[in-house]
């Protein structure tokens, strides 16, 4: 039994409709995040420049590459020891569907300061929301998990994610992605602010999380 269940993270039976909750709303908040990000128009993140250069050079749809992406980086969670959990399932569906449902009734605007703004909120919400969300202990998304698999191995939180974010920021530019302002930001702001929030967003004497999250 424990064989079978090496890669899945079983749910926590203490506080879960707690953790749930965290989950929800952290993911909620994620999508959110993106949201305000998309809407600033002043350039997409490092990973959606890479499904950008991808997509151009194989002519596959940007959204399939997405997903095709998030395949491949769960088999790369194996080497890495991270394991699949109730969250990785609700950040493969929730995320998308909270950006479908708020990303068309922000307001639009061509001035650069309510862009810039929009910019910044949709960064600090991105890392909120990752903080709540990886924090409830349910499992992160393929992403995410990537950055805690390489955290465990003594990388800081803030190198991991950014050294992961200029990696496929460099591979997408090299197939033809477009870059702005706003991907800049992504790349060199997320992982400081993750790196901030994560510990402080986990639950209170939670042992199930990160063992390295500093």
């Amino acid at each position: 039994m424990r064989r079978r269940h090496r890669f899945v993270v079983p749910l926590p039976g203490d506080r879960l409709a707690v953790r749930l909750a965290r989950c929800i709303v952290g993911l909620a908040l994620f999508g959110l995040g993106i949201s305000c990000f998309l809407t600033s128009d002043l350039g997409v993140a490092s990973w959606d420049v890479f499904h950008q250069g991808v997509s151009r050079h194989s002519g596959i749809p940007i959204g399939i590459v997405i997903e095709i992406t998030g395949v491949c980086l769960l088999l790369l969670w194996i080497p890495l020891r991270e394991r699949v959990g109730l969250g990785t399932l609700l950040n493969a569906v929730e995320i998308g569907l909270v950006v479908f449902l708020i990303d068309d009734h922000l307001p639009h605007t061509d001035r650069l300061v309510p862009r810039l703004l929009y910019l910044m909120a949709g960064l600090l919400t991105i890392a909120v929301g990752s903080g709540l969300y990886i924090g409830a202990g349910l499992g992160s998304g393929p992403r995410d998990g990537l950055m805690l698999g390489l955290s465990k191995r003594g990388l800081s939180v803030r190198i991991a994610r950014t050294v992961i974010e200029i990696t496929v920021l460099m591979v997408g530019l090299a197939l033809g992605g477009s870059v702005g302002l706003g991907t800049l930001a992504f790349t060199f702001g997320i992982g400081p602010l993750v790196q901030f929030f994560l510990p402080r967003l986990r639950m209170r004497g939670d042992v199930t999380v990160l063992a390295t999250a500093h």
